[in-house]
């Protein structure tokens, strides 16, 4: 931010039109009626002329939340699950079993005996084709009847999968929609984020996004976390749309236009509980942007 200058109503920059008060830094307008906006170690004034941009933003893990919801079953209900929150998992590990997995391997286990005794006769009769003992057509008949078969035990393999739900990525379980028992709804079985990496999403006022580029230093606080973290801008969204996070301020626009700009926190830990937490950004802007 360029001056020390409060705009009529509080926004920094003073760049908010007459009518309507900046929704995104509604807290930095706080701040900055007392006349400072903080800073890692205290409230630094904005006469040093340094330029800075204030926003909303929540945290998140690296990639989002993901959402496990199994495969396309009309009905799906859970047998067994076999994580808890908190715990970490791996690409494939399995979440949980639904209902109908039982049916599903005593088929499977079918499916093999009939495949191993196909091939077993197959063999046999290749042997005694030699001898002219099984016609040419019989041995035609077994190797068909020995084909269905593997492709029978395929198809078991597949049904038994349909009924086995695995981690897509590596990663900590973030929340349970469902236990044993329950009809998995429109939330899924389970939440999944790869709390390795914590990202804050800030969502920058439109009007300040030109001044954002990769490579920026910021600052990201709540009362929730143990300190104040610092992060690095990684990506500045390519659309304009409305806010998600919403300020406590009730004049603030609830439909305010915005660019989400990911900022990944250098110390990941004291974040790593804490998805979806409101945060309170402030980017450097005047620091040169890294190139992309």
């Amino acid at each position: 931010m360029q001056s020390s200058t409060p705009s009529p109503r509080g926004e920094p920059g003073g760049r908010m039109s007459r009518s309507k008060t900046n929704p995104l830094r509604s807290w930095g307008a706080a701040a900055l009626s007392a006349g400072a906006i903080f800073l890692a170690g205290g409230g630094g004034l904005l006469a040093d002329g340094l330029d800075r941009v204030g926003a909303l933003g929540r945290l998140e893990p690296r990639g989002g939340v993901r959402h496990v919801y199994g495969p396309p079953h009309p009905v799906a209900v859970i047998e067994a699950l076999h994580v808890e929150e908190g715990d970490r998992v791996a690409v494939g590990d399995v979440i949980a079993l639904l209902a109908g997995i039982g049916p599903a391997r005593a088929e499977l286990e079918r499916a093999r005996a009939v495949q191993g005794n196909a091939q077993r006769e197959l063999e046999r009769s290749k042997k005694l084709s030699r001898s002219q003992v099984v016609s040419p057509a019989q041995l035609e008949a077994l190797e068909t009847a020995s084909a269905v078969a593997r492709a029978e035990l395929v198809r078991s393999q597949e049904e038994v999968a349909l009924y086995t739900v695995r981690s897509p990525i590596a990663g900590r379980v973030l929340e349970i929609h469902v236990r044993a028992g329950e009809r998995v709804g429109p939330e899924g079985i389970a939440e999944l984020g790869d709390t390795e990496a914590m990202y804050a999403i800030a969502e920058v006022y439109e009007t300040d996004a030109a001044r954002i580029g990769v490579g920026q230093r910021a600052r990201v606080r709540s009362p929730a976390l143990p300190r104040e973290l610092d992060g690095v801008v990684e990506r500045v969204g390519l659309k304009i749309d409305k806010n998600d996070v919403l300020t406590t301020d009730p004049v603030a626009d609830a439909d305010a236009r915005v660019v989400e700009v990911e900022i990944r926190i250098t110390d990941p830990g004291p974040a790593a509980r804490l998805t979806n937490l409101r945060v309170q950004v402030v980017i450097d802007a005047n620091r040169e942007a890294a190139a992309p």
